[in-house]
């Protein structure tokens, strides 16, 4: 079969467990809306099933095998870390991993209403997480690039794009100022890489874990504090800024041109799923329009 070929069911999901981990394979299987490179299949009240989808590669879930239980232990949030892995076979030849569930609605489907505690434990969870990561750990890819080496990427978004009420100048304006600052000098830090609506969970109003860590790498933190944006209501990031211990000025820079990347990003798949286009989510524009109102004014 192609990759989008592979039907994932819960029949599947339980004949799998079965074949190779039979004391899990009676316990109620769900499947959780969304998901693009994986699907998730809740498992119990405790578990989730994540099952390699569009991904032509295994290496992102046997990054988050290797590395979510080392960095769990000393994040302030919850995180799903991986207790039993899941090998090819000829039902599924892909890889997949049975993982911790993280309670919570995920932000692109909830509400953020408690915006100082959000940004504070935004602040304390960055500021754990972004600690000098070893020598093996995974390289920067498309994720963690300088803004300067994204800029087809950044015109391909603004192009396909309707606008409405922003101007191209004004987003251009944020980019073009993150391109001018220097690359990070500091050390290699783990870096989450892909922080926005669908990638975390709320709760009682506010952040309650952070999910999805296939883009994992060690690097520049600004594409993790892009979040500030993304994430936060208005306000929030001042607030987060003035907790997170790491920023400089030129990392703030580049943090807000990424965060401006990353809005186009969302509103071009809420655009697709307005159209009823493949991979569109329709939910996602709202997100970032306000999101990149946040940005321009710098809130």
């Amino acid at each position: 079969m192609i990759e989008h070929e592979i039907e994932i069911s819960e029949d599947l999901v339980r004949d799998l467990l079965r074949e190779q981990h039979p004391d899990l394979a009676e316990l109620p299987i769900r499947e959780v809306a969304g998901g693009w490179g994986n699907q998730m299949w809740r498992l119990g009240d405790r578990l989730a099933v994540r099952m390699q989808r569009m991904d032509k590669s295994p290496g992102l879930q046997l990054k988050e095998r290797r590395w979510l239980p080392v960095l769990a232990s000393r994040l302030p949030l919850p995180i799903p870390t991986p207790v039993r892995s899941g090998a090819p076979s000829e039902r599924f030849p892909k890889v997949w991993t049975v993982m911790t569930w993280v309670e919570g609605t995920p932000l692109d489907h909830g509400s953020i209403t408690r915006g100082d505690h959000a940004a504070d434990m935004l602040a304390a969870f960055l500021g754990a997480l972004h600690t000098e990561a070893p020598i093996d750990a995974p390289d920067a890819s498309d994720f963690g690039a300088h803004p300067k080496d994204c800029a087809n990427v950044f015109e391909d978004f603004l192009r396909a794009l309707d606008l409405g009420r922003f101007t191209e100048e004004e987003i251009r304006a944020v980019w073009d100022d993150a391109v001018a600052t220097p690359e990070w000098e500091g050390p290699r830090v783990w870096v989450h890489g892909d922080l926005h609506p669908a990638n975390v969970v709320v709760a009682d109003g506010t952040l309650a874990g952070i999910v999805d860590f296939g883009a994992l790498f060690a690097g520049d933190p600004a594409w993790d504090l892009a979040a500030a944006w993304l994430l936060l209501p208005a306000g929030g990031a001042l607030r987060f800024f003035d907790g997170y211990p790491h920023a400089d000025e030129a990392t703030i820079r580049r943090a807000r041109g990424l965060a401006a990347m990353k809005c186009l990003f969302l509103m071009l798949m809420g655009q697709n799923g307005d159209r009823g286009l493949p991979g569109g989510k329709s939910n996602w524009g709202p997100a970032g329009r306000s999101a990149l109102d946040r940005v321009l004014k710098g809130l």
